[in-house]
């Protein structure tokens, strides 16, 4: 089991990697879709069995993360006109080979963060971190409010799988809370990513300097 885990772990980071070298919209609001269709799993695999609580998470997670969210992202990107991702403060490049020295910080620090109860996963709290820090560096170096999204979500990933450390304690009712804040969160910027289409023809987020009282 603890095999399977580490193995969707790799993947959700790697997932997040790639996010950050590609420069098609699309790509990364599907490549988002599939790191929230990892996350789903993950809970019932920590817990080791089927069960109400652990099920209710995965497949609302799935419900937001998977088909609502990805599809209120691609709706409003077409609404847009706008595919890709051209101009990033930080280059492709350059932004994977800092999420790679990101990462490699992740793993040093989950290394000496002491976990109470037994571990469930080595590579749970480095993965959690590295997806923190990869949602962290999408939002600062790119220009499209849709790729900003994106930043938020993998994000938030980062956050729920710190709260897998936490999954055989944590209530459904946080569970719940943490995927609502996100589905309000997509909601508003969607409004936002809207407004600023109207108003300047496209969702570069650098238009917004422009603004004035």
């Amino acid at each position: 089991m603890e095999g399977a885990i580490d193995t969707l772990l790799v993947l959700a980071v790697l997932i997040g990697l790639y996010m950050l070298g590609t420069m098609e919209l699309v790509a990364m609001i599907r490549a988002s879709a599939v790191q929230g269709l990892i996350l789903a799993l993950l809970p019932t695999l920590v817990r080791g069995h089927l069960e109400a609580h652990a099920l209710a998470i995965g497949l609302a997670t799935i419900g937001l993360k998977v088909f609502v969210i990805p599809r209120m992202l691609v709706a409003a990107m077409r609404r847009a006109g706008v595919s890709r991702e051209i101009e990033p403060l930080i280059g492709f490049g350059a932004s994977v080979a800092l999420a790679g020295g990101l990462i490699a910080l992740s793993l040093a620090f989950g290394e000496r963060l002491k976990i109470p109860g037994a571990p469930i996963s080595r590579l749970l709290v480095p993965c959690a971190f590295s997806t923190v820090l990869l949602g962290l560096l999408i939002l600062v170096s790119r220009t499209k409010a849709i790729s900003q999204v994106v930043g938020f979500l993998v994000l938030e990933n980062g956050i729920f799988l710190f709260g897998l450390v936490l999954v055989r304690e944590m209530p459904l009712l946080v569970e719940m809370g943490i995927l609502l804040d996100v589905f309000v969160g997509v909601f508003i910027m969607g409004i936002v990513i809207h407004h600023i289409s109207r108003a300047f023809d496209h969702i570069d987020t650098h238009a917004m300097t422009t603004l004035r009282d």
